[in-house]
């Protein structure tokens, strides 16, 4: 039985979604409309890449740029009001190899061209842990990235473009971001996903979480650096919700996340935080309504104006929507 919507009117950017047609799973703007009506009053979104309709053709560094011309033809759809108000796909958050070093300078170009304004930055995930149970992110980074030479060449060209970057990493990787937004401290970086904190594997979450916290107030301190408040249903958390039949309800998706996400409003402020869905990754733990039901119940001691900025304000703001 479907939970009834809590606090339905109030208004959300969602900043974190994909879209995908792999062989098991598709995710297009049908589906997405699908969670994005299931509900909660969300009134636009944010793309963020993950490998979907890249070229076939052309150099290789431009295969990416295939992404920013599908999702834009997406938010065109969706922007056209032929499908309802929802501005899917408001921002576009796409790929590019930051190891090219300077000559990536071309691929962002080509990124902005074919966004038409809705193109706002880059994540290069560097996800990566030396343990065989983890799995590295989809863009096979190696060890400490964020640190390679030829990376912080190409990371340079954001700023000179006014674009910003999205941060993917586990959590015992947070000092290399710390130490990436030290070097450009002029260049907006966004955490995702809470910060990766890991839950299988080696790492068991009553161990890792000191760890985990302290990385995270020591990032909070660079003013440069935001964070986005989710990815808690991923099954590297290890909180085994995917597992469970039926599905937890979303007081327990809410007693279970609260520590991490209160952790990161105290260290970041009501000012640097978003809530975010990071469907259909998330989906493997909950659905859509239920997952936003839990934030709002995590969010539920927050004054009208602070929800007002971790639902809707603060992903308009960093993403530069208004």
């Amino acid at each position: 039985m479907a939970e009834a919507i809590i606090e339905p009117d109030l208004e959300i950017c969602d900043p974190h979604h994909h879209l995908w047609d792999f062989p098991n799973s598709v995710y297009l703007l049908p589906q997405l409309l699908a969670d994005l009506t299931s509900g909660h009053k969300v009134t636009s979104t944010v793309f963020v890449e993950c490998g979907s309709f890249y070229r076939t053709g052309g150099p290789e560094a431009m295969t990416f740029v295939g992404e920013t011309e599908f999702v834009n033809g997406v938010a065109a759809m969706a922007a056209s009001g032929r499908y309802g108000p929802i501005l899917a796909c408001e921002g576009i958050v796409s790929r590019a190899d930051l190891l090219a070093g300077a000559a990536v300078g071309e691929v962002l170009d080509a990124h902005v061209r074919a966004g038409m304004g809705r193109f706002k930055g880059i994540r290069h995930a560097g996800a990566y842990d030396p343990s065989p149970d983890i799995r590295r992110s989809h863009t096979a980074p190696p060890p400490n990235l964020y640190g390679e030479a030829k990376f912080r060449e190409g990371f340079a060209e954001l700023g000179k473009r006014g674009l910003s970057f999205e941060a993917w990493q586990y959590h015992p990787q947070l000092g290399e971001v710390a130490a990436l937004a030290d070097a450009f401290p002029q260049t907006p970086i966004l955490l995702n996903h809470v910060g990766g904190p890991l839950g299988i594997g080696p790492y068991k979450r009553e161990e890792v979480f000191a760890g985990w916290k302290a990385g995270i107030e020591d990032l909070a301190r660079r003013p440069n650096v935001w964070v986005k408040l989710g990815g808690l249903g991923m099954t590297s958390v290890g909180f085994g919700f995917h597992r469970r039949d039926p599905r937890p309800g979303s007081a327990e998706f809410a007693e279970a996340w609260r520590p991490y996400i209160e952790t990161c409003i105290e260290a970041f402020g009501v000012e640097r935080g978003m809530f975010e869905s990071n469907f259909p990754v998330d989906g493997a733990s909950c659905d859509y309504a239920t997952l936003w039901n839990a934030l709002k119940r995590v969010a539920a001691g927050c004054s009208a104006d602070e929800k007002r900025k971790l639902f809707k304000d603060n992903a308009r703001t960093f993403y530069r929507l208004d």
